[in-house]
């Protein structure tokens, strides 16, 4: 069996539709990557040193491979996770390679199995399925081809052809790496911080009162002081725009917005940094946490980002062995309407407010989502993401907004990722599935061919520039 690429793949089977989507996608294909919301690290960029093996690179750190594996029955320290103790995994990088390899089979149908097998063949130029019989033969392959200086972080960026790169980083982060990256004149490329205050939002998170501490520290106002913990993430908000920003990100477990007095407010943060806050006094402390960040978004321009929906470390004995982000966060059924409408009274038509929101409920898109941005001139469509940035998930979603809300209440596509190798083969599989669907509007005689190319470009280009303000 064979990895070559499909030249049309994920286009339509029909032939007159195919032919559409050909010419669309050709119009998209060489256009520059905007990845304007995902979780680079930024010190891959700076210090641009060859990636240690192919393990590290294609497997320790994708949870969406991990997770599966690990459903397998096979233990991430197996997969060179690390444990939080630092002791080393009971797998080196070779051995993990040969499990993955060996359950190659296990990704068949999934968007991390399309992906993966568009960085083999694209990247690596692989024609073999992986497997038991050739796990060591690929990984020394891989291995070399990592030693050449095309291979190098840098070489990489310039070669995807990205224009734009947004990673995620605490809001006491000093940004040096940003701030470095940007007076380098090595390198041409725009990468931007965002500014992402969960942790100093929910008075359920495990560091809050460790964070308000250290907040407080950096401004010189008292912990328990209101009015000075506002003006400290204002100006923290500030120290991210002035090293080029463009969004601030919000991940709640439910996008509820509350609208407190400020001695009510001030009093459940005083309780909240004690520690003395029940669940539901945190869910509404936060609550109005995330109207007062639109607030904020309004004064300074940071577009406003909600990822909501996701239990987070669903099993605790693995986030307690190996921490967050290793696979078993899970999907709830989500609600913006009425959550959102406090947000919404106040800002939803505010001049140059941006409000988007992204789901893992596709329920909502239709129900919900659509029908909002399809009034309120500040909210935006994100795109199709987590478990839903796969490609029938994808259509999934452009047949539930489209007639509701068209084409130009969206974000445009949102990589979301850490797995650096993978944002070319995410926004490909994009750009040929929204081709797919606009085709498709053409052989139905709903669009014609100049639009549907207007359209094609513009959900690439356009749409991203502007919901994210770039």
């Amino acid at each position: 069996m064979h990895l070559e690429s499909d030249p049309d793949r994920l286009l339509p089977v029909d032939p007159r539709t195919r032919e559409i989507a050909r010419e669309l996608y050709r119009q998209t294909a060489e256009l520059p990557i905007l990845s304007p919301h995902g979780h680079v690290d930024p010190g891959l960029l700076l210090d641009d040193e060859a990636f240690a093996d192919p393990t590290e690179l294609l497997l320790r750190h994708d949870h969406y491979v991990t997770r599966l594996l690990h459903a397998s029955g096979i233990a991430l320290n197996e997969l060179a996770v690390p444990d939080r103790t630092g002791a080393a995994p009971t797998a080196d990088p070779r051995t993990a390679w040969r499990r993955f390899c060996e359950n190659w089979h296990l990704f068949a149908g999934t968007a991390s199995g399309y992906w993966l097998h568009h960085q083999f063949a694209a990247l690596f130029g692989l024609t073999e399925q992986p497997d038991a019989a050739n796990a060591d033969a690929l990984y020394d392959r891989i291995s070399a081809m990592l030693t050449a200086p095309s291979f190098r972080p840098r070489a990489l960026f310039d070669a995807f052809g990205i224009e734009f790169l947004a990673t995620t980083d605490d809001p006491l982060d000093d940004l040096a790496v940003h701030r470095a990256l940007a007076a380098d004149p090595a390198f041409a490329g725009r990468v931007a911080p965002t500014f992402r205050p969960d942790a100093y939002l929910n008075p359920a998170h495990p560091d809050f009162t460790a964070n308000i501490e250290r907040l407080a520290a950096w401004s010189g106002s008292a912990a328990d002081d209101y009015d000075g913990y506002l003006a400290a993430l204002e100006a923290r908000r500030a120290h991210f725009v002035t090293h080029g920003a463009v969004s601030a990100d919000h991940g709640v477990l439910q996008p509820l917005t509350v609208d407190l007095g400020p001695d009510e407010a001030s009093a459940l943060f005083s309780r909240a940094v004690r520690g003395r806050l029940g669940d539901i006094e945190a869910a509404v402390f936060q609550g109005h946490m995330l109207l007062e960040s639109a607030r904020m978004s309004v004064e300074d321009g940071l577009v406003m980002t909600v990822h909501a929906g996701v239990l987070r470390n669903h099993s605790t004995a693995t986030f307690e062995t190996f921490g967050p982000d290793t696979g078993h966060d899970i999907p709830l059924r989500t609600g913006y309407a009425e959550a959102l409408r406090p947000l919404l009274q106040r800002y939803g038509n505010a001049d140059d407010f941006h409000l988007v929101l992204f789901t893992v409920d596709e329920t909502s898109f239709s129900r919900e989502i659509a029908p909002l941005a399809g009034f309120y001139q500040s909210l935006y469509i994100g795109a199709p993401w987590w478990f839903l940035d796969a490609p029938d998930a994808i259509l999934r979603f452009r047949a539930a907004v489209t007639e509701t809300a068209g084409f130009y209440r969206g974000s445009g596509f949102v990589d979301d990722t850490r797995a650096f190798l993978s944002i070319p083969a995410r926004h490909d599989m994009a750009r040929r599935l929204d081709a797919s669907f606009l085709a498709r509007l053409v052989a139905e005689g709903r669009l014609d061919a100049p639009m549907a190319g207007r359209i094609a470009r513009d959900l690439v280009d356009a749409l991203p520039r502007k919901a994210f303000k770039l």
